[in-house]
């Protein structure tokens, strides 16, 4: 394909993408296909001469399609949103043409000082405290990751570094091992199952902390547990608060958890992946109150600001600790600029070396969306959400399972576990609504996240209908097999 060629096809893909997303509502929501449904499609093996690009567009309905999950659909109202926009996929298409591979500021200097500053106008739009900010000569800073799982596993790394170092000057004797041995990382019991994984990656204990009749953690939890490890000769080193938690959306009390973690010497990590764009609106921020305790905090722009996915917003306070802990200077990755003091190579930051320049996804929404735009896609969501609350409600055969305050509801039939799994397959086997389930305690619970782009109130309407449809004939034939048992 030649650049001519390019620019007609190039054309033909950003038609067919505007119609699929203008268009998506009439197709059906999750697919009909059965696991290994593709191979039979394909031939066996690549193709030895080259194939015309006719040949391979016109497979993109016939092969791929039947077995896409159209997430962006208005009746996906699954996990949580996956962000996607117009301004963000043109910048997506720029980033692939530049093609550069940003891990060091010589690599490509547009791409690294361009992160740096939208972190900086992110950070100041979800008021972070001014030493997560690099500004011009600042301690902390922002890096783009490509999910929060990874932030995770980066701030408890370099947390595990950091200890190692301070415990191994106080005692010398101690191998890296020994001490290794007795660290303690901490979560949420509701906590996302990649606090968890980041642990297992680290080699260290893990352990959650109940969380109270709210699902979150409050100081006292966290501080009991300490205690005990403390007196049996562990050192806790790891925090990781979540705010707005993949169950149901539940906050850590940071205010409460913060002070311990200070005080205790451990290492606070916020996990906001989802909650965090809410923050840009000024009467959800008192949901963040206590992230100046915190050493790290990160979220998804990918999930909730119609930045497409991979752009995953972390920041340290303090960068020289994540640095310390990554930090290899080979000499083909040495560059002469690199000890100015105003240049950041990002492969300190992460885990792998190699990045996308995934800043300008963020620089084309922030710029033309602006905060208020995104704000307002933020709100409208929220009130969707608690238009399906109040619908839910209305109904005296259903509950509300946990406090909806921003875009997700979780809701059940009143009655057994088993009549909620067996409305939820049912939902999901008429394909009309996507939904995904979650347990609470011991009760199984129905998520339903409000998560398009393009998703009205009509759709939300619809999906209760459908639901409360379903329910009713669920209900008929559920009391007659037990009139009949």
């Amino acid at each position: 394909m030649d650049a001519a060629e390019f620019r007609k096809r190039g054309k033909e893909m950003v038609d067919y993408v505007a119609d699929y997303l203008e268009k998506i509502e009439k197709r059906q929501v999750f697919p009909d296909v059965e696991p290994g449904y593709l191979r039979p499609l394909i031939a066996d093996c690549a193709p030895q001469d080259p194939e015309s690009f006719e040949d391979v567009f016109k497979d993109i309905e016939k092969i791929i399609m039947p077995g896409v999950t159209h997430w962006h659909s208005p009746y996906f109202f699954a996990y949580f949103p996956s962000a996607s926009s117009f301004p963000a996929l043109l910048a997506d298409m720029l980033c692939g043409g530049i093609g550069c591979v940003g891990f060091s500021w010589a690599a490509s200097p547009a791409c690294t000082e361009l992160e740096t500053v939208m972190m900086d106008w992110l950070g100041k739009m979800v008021n972070l405290p001014e030493e997560f900010l690099a500004g011009k000569d600042g301690q902390g800073g922002g890096v783009i990751q490509g999910s929060a799982s990874e932030a995770t596993l980066i701030a408890l790394l370099a947390a595990r570094t950091k200890i190692i170092r301070q415990v191994q000057s106080e005692k010398p004797e101690l191998t890296e091992t020994e001490i290794m041995g007795r660290l303690v990382a901490y979560a949420s019991d509701q906590a996302h199952s990649s606090v968890e994984r980041a642990a297992l990656i680290g080699a260290v204990k893990i352990k959650n902390v109940p969380s109270d009749d709210t699902f979150s953690v409050c100081g006292s939890a966290l501080k009991k547990v300490l205690d005990e490890d403390k007196a049996a000769g562990l050192i806790p080193f790891f925090f990781c608060a979540t705010l707005g938690t993949t169950p149901c959306c539940s906050f850590d009390k940071l205010l409460e958890l913060g002070p311990i973690c200070n005080k205790e010497n451990i290492w606070m990590h916020i996990d906001a992946a989802y909650a965090g764009s809410a923050f840009i609106c000024p009467e959800f921020r008192h949901l963040l109150n206590g992230v100046e305790f915190a050493d790290s905090f990160n979220f998804n722009p990918h999930k909730w600001l119609l930045v497409n996915f991979d752009c995953s917003a972390m920041w340290v306070k303090k960068r020289s600790d994540l640095i310390g802990a990554f930090k290899l200077e080979p000499l083909y990755l040495q560059h002469h600029h690199q000890e100015s003091g105003l240049v950041t190579d990002y492969r300190h930051w992460q885990i792998p070396l190699g990045r996308r320049f995934r800043s300008l996804k963020l620089w084309f929404v922030l710029r033309m969306y602006g905060v208020k735009g995104l704000q307002e896609h933020i709100r409208k969501h929220i009130r969707l959400s608690h238009q399906f609350e109040h619908l839910v409600l209305q109904d005296e055969r259903f509950e509300i399972c946990a406090e909806v305050v921003l875009g997700l509801v979780c809701f059940r039939l009143k009655g057994s576990n088993e009549l909620n799994e067996a409305l939820l397959k049912s939902i999901n086997d008429a394909k009309k609504i996507h939904l995904v389930p979650c347990h609470l305690r011991e009760k199984f619970v129905l998520r339903f996240a409000i998560c398009s782009r393009t998703v009205e109130s009509t759709h939300v309407k619809f999906a209760w209908q459908h639901i409360s449809q379903l329910a009713t004939d669920l209900l008929k034939t559920w009391e007659q097999n037990h009139h009949q048992q």
